[in-house]
């Protein structure tokens, strides 16, 4: 084994990558072994490294202190324990008259004495961030839920919507200066099944995916959640005349189930034919998901990706801007959604990142939100940033005895 204080920069970076720390990697990338070892718990008060870790540096130390025992034992091993750096030393005697050679074991005078094996197994990082699929299946039901009651709200909003004879659309800046574009919207909804198929292939290859899709499935939920209640609350008349809504019910149960049970097999979207009624406008359930898709695949995809994050961010901005292009709706539900998208993500991920946030506390206001009960309950045990590590999604024992070896997992930054 290497000792620890002559690693090169480079051993350091693989080091801290393999141990699943990758946001310490740009901070570090000249520090060598020596300087990893004087890391000390004030280094982390102040920048840069007060602006990395999440933890004071925490978990960090304690890996590094294990690591100076795992040396020490290791030097233990090879008999330089004890100030002796070398294996075989000449001892020369005047009073003897007589030249020997003894191996230094740790021991004075050269007394040879068996040294007791201990193990020091490896930290297991992902102690850091289980699993608990359990909490992910709750965040899913929690999330179906809020899009089955959208879609309810929807149909009941749509027998609230204003006649187009009795109100037309109301004033909006865009479309004084936009003409409509018939085929805008359809360029929407195509973006935006590419975002989803994007993140979803993204996701099924994370190492955390049941932390990162809990995640996902509290925020969308919570953010459909809000827009039942914006639409019901104020209802706005459609804003252009090229809208055709579906003919009202008045109560009758029975074509309201069916027309809820459509929208919801064909994803809410109007290219699929789906959605045919009015009244959702504020605020747009589009805009919602190609604000936070984009958010969460450069979230949690490697820095270096950067031309992916530039094409993700092409389609989404594309898409927002097709919705307006469009006239499917005023411009105010687009700031809207952004405005509630954005600040949800950053809130809950700045929440999630800091320790102390998690806890409930006179001096932590963020901790009056009305979700913040469900936020402890699923993020209690993940310690950290969780790092943007990705592994094989099958798992490599249903291969064949002999087709695979072994299995690598990727730390990237």
């Amino acid at each position: 084994m290497k000792e620890v204080i002559h690693w090169s920069p480079k051993e350091v970076a693989d080091w801290l990558a393999n141990r699943g720390l990758p946001e310490y990697l740009e901070s570090f990338k000249s520090l060598n072994g020596q300087g990893l070892l004087r890391l000390r718990e004030d280094d982390f008060h102040k920048p840069p490294l007060s602006l990395v870790s999440s933890d004071n540096g925490r978990q960090l130390l304690e890996m590094i202190e294990t690591l100076k025992i795992e040396h020490h034992i290791e030097e233990h091993k090879n008999g330089h324990a004890n100030g002796h750096i070398y294996t075989k030393a000449e001892i020369n005697s005047s009073d003897h008259a007589f030249t020997s050679k003894a191996k230094k074991n740790g021991m004075p005078n050269g007394i040879r004495k068996e040294m007791i094996k201990i193990s020091m197994p490896e930290v297991d990082r992902s102690q850091s961030f289980p699993d608990e699929w359990f909490k992910t299946l709750i965040a899913f039901l929690y999330a179906l839920f809020c899009f089955i009651f959208t879609s309810v709200m929807i149909s009941v909003v749509h027998e609230r919507v204003p006649s187009k004879t009795e109100e037309g659309p109301l004033p909006d800046v865009f479309f004084d200066h936009f003409d409509r574009v018939s085929w805008a919207f359809s360029i929407c909804e195509i973006n935006g099944m590419i975002l989803v198929a994007l993140w979803t292939l993204q996701w099924v290859f994370l190492k955390y995916k049941s932390i990162v899709g809990r995640r996902f499935f509290c925020i969308v939920g919570t953010l459909y959640l809000y827009r039942c209640i914006t639409m019901y609350v104020t209802t706005l008349p459609v804003p252009g005349m090229h809208f055709n809504c579906s003919p009202k019910i008045f109560g009758n149960w029975e074509a309201q189930f069916r027309r809820i049970m459509k929208m919801i097999a064909g994803g809410g979207l109007s290219i699929t034919g789906s959605h045919t009624m009015c009244g959702d406008y504020l605020y747009s359930g589009h805009t919602v998901m190609l604000t936070l898709t984009y958010m969460f695949i450069k979230e949690y995809s490697p820095r270096r990706l950067w031309w992916y994050h530039w094409i993700c961010w092409f389609l989404s901005i594309v898409g927002v801007f097709c919705i307006l292009l469009a006239h499917d709706h005023y411009t105010v539900d687009v700031v809207v959604a952004y405005y509630i998208t954005s600040r949800c993500f950053w809130w809950y991920h700045t929440m999630a990142n800091q320790q102390v946030l998690k806890d409930a506390s006179p001096s932590n206001l963020l901790s009056r939100v009305w979700w913040f009960r469900p936020f402890q309950y699923f993020e209690r045990n993940v310690h950290g940033v969780v790092p943007r590590s990705y592994q094989w999604p099958i798992p490599w024992s249903w291969f064949p005895a002999g087709q695979v070896k072994y299995s690598r997992l990727v730390n990237v930054a």
